[in-house]
């Protein structure tokens, strides 16, 4: 008797798992997702072929976010090197890019970045299509460094901006629908890999319609 209920149990536990994993298997609840940590706001910068470069460059792509200066001696020749092998992985998809801004917009003028690009990058053109070194006003990127990319202390505040410098190894994960979705240290052989992982993740997201105008509305994924 108890063979026979041990038997009728197991086959039991068997339909009942065969159940859910039907029910659910065309959904996403059985997946885990990237969280949304927050909306990126309009933009506007210029790269280092002196082109505009706009959340509409952007919108539809994955896309890595940034910060250094081009004298760094330190963190950043690293980080952009571990953000070139990064890239060339992903390098043959048209909707991936990277925006790499600066912190020093009052010294890294457009020809400085075109010149850090083929120094410490590289030289192949395909780069400068779909990676993008930018500069703007040091409030504007400064601002987008706090509110959209989560790269800075929001407590520093957005005021005299003048008296503040970014200085960081992170980097931000944007998906086709202008949200940041990770946060990662472009020093970490661990984060890196990671960060791919998460690249190849939000790649296979569909981009929403419409989804580009969330920037008129507060920045709060709640």
């Amino acid at each position: 008797m108890k063979k026979k209920i041990l038997i009728f149990s197991g086959f039991f536990l068997i339909l009942l798992t065969a159940f859910y994993f039907f029910l659910f298997s065309g959904t996403d609840y059985y997946k885990v997702k990237l969280p949304i940590m927050s909306y990126v706001q309009d933009f506007s910068f210029t790269n280092q072929n002196d082109k505009p470069v706009s959340e509409h460059t952007v919108g539809g792509k994955v896309y890595v976010a940034n910060y250094f200066f081009t004298t760094c001696k330190g963190i950043c020749p690293r980080m952009n090197a571990n953000l070139a092998q990064i890239f060339k992985k992903y390098e043959n998809d048209s909707d991936f890019a990277i925006i790499s801004h600066t912190s020093m917009p009052e010294t890294d003028s457009v020809p400085l970045l075109k010149a850090y690009e083929t120094k410490m990058v590289c030289k192949d053109p395909n780069f400068a299509a779909k990676w993008y070194f930018v500069t703007g006003t040091k409030d504007s990127l400064y601002k987008m460094a706090r509110e959209s990319y989560l790269l800075d202390n929001p407590n520093n505040g957005n005021q005299d901006f003048k008296d503040h410098f970014i200085h960081t190894q992170f980097l931000a994960l944007v998906d086709k629908n202008l949200r940041v979705r990770g946060i990662y240290d472009g020093l970490k052989p661990e984060e890196l890999s990671r960060l791919s992982k998460d690249i190849a993740t939000l790649l296979k997201e569909p981009a929403q319609q419409g989804a580009f105008n969330h920037s008129t509305f507060a920045n709060n994924p709640d």
